[in-house]
């Protein structure tokens, strides 16, 4: 191969791989970049100070990833996430239940984590799959519990606008599985922290992240939430 044509097929080679490498249905860098895809929303959601940029891509809400550049910093930058909307009380939920395959850094700070709410977000649940680097939950030690096919260690606090409770998975990271989530949100009424008839709004799935100094990648293979 001479020279000029090495030259050109390197060129192609690069050119190929970069134009594979961002082709999505759906980009955003904006703080607060919105998508409409099959029922759910999808959300850029840069929320916190000293934040880097960040770009969010999809090809549906199953399918979704995220680049991020947040320095090393204390305080969560971002919560990056694809949400479906519930919007039934606790008791009229006969099953509610959440796949995830996800891929994901080995450095930076952040947890891959549900976030669950009711309608007036007065309430948060958080259940944690996967962490790495210094990160921690809100609130105090309560209790380890095992619900909806894993086991938690249960942390309980207020971050001053609403109640947080956060369950982090025992046993090592998860990447890839499924969560019943409907007994975990009875076996928080059953503790008293909420009514059983709590109206449940939005079951968010995404990335918290606190620093990607230099630029990671989080990637959702596939994610859905089913309930009836």
């Amino acid at each position: 191969m001479t020279p000029l044509i090495a030259l050109f097929a390197a060129f192609g080679l690069t050119l190929t791989t970069a134009t594979s490498a961002h082709a999505a249905t759906w980009e955003s860098s904006d703080q607060w970049g919105t998508w409409n895809n099959g029922g759910y929303i999808l959300y850029n959601n840069i929320w916190g100070s000293g934040a880097g940029p960040q770009s969010i891509w999809a090809n549906s809400y199953s399918q979704w990833g995220v680049w991020a550049n947040h320095p090393n910093t204390g305080g969560i930058k971002s919560y990056p996430n694809a949400k479906r909307v519930v919007n039934r009380p606790l008791n009229q939920l006969n099953s509610l239940s959440s796949s995830y395959n996800v891929t994901v850094p080995n450095t930076g700070a952040y947890n891959t984590a549900y976030d669950i709410w009711d309608t007036d977000y007065d309430h948060e649940v958080m259940l944690w799959m996967n962490w790495t680097g210094p990160v921690g939950p809100l609130g105090t030690y309560q209790t380890r519990v095992t619900q909806g096919g894993h086991t938690w260690d249960v942390y309980r606090g207020s971050n001053g606008a609403n109640n947080v409770y956060s369950f982090l998975r025992v046993g090592g990271n998860s990447y890839s599985g499924t969560v019943n989530i409907l007994p975990i949100l009875r076996w928080i009424a059953n503790q008293g922290w909420w009514s059983q008839s709590e109206p449940i709004g939005d079951v968010q799935f995404g990335y918290e992240i606190t620093s990607s100094s230099g630029g990671l990648n989080f990637t959702t293979n596939s994610f859905n939430v089913n309930f009836s």
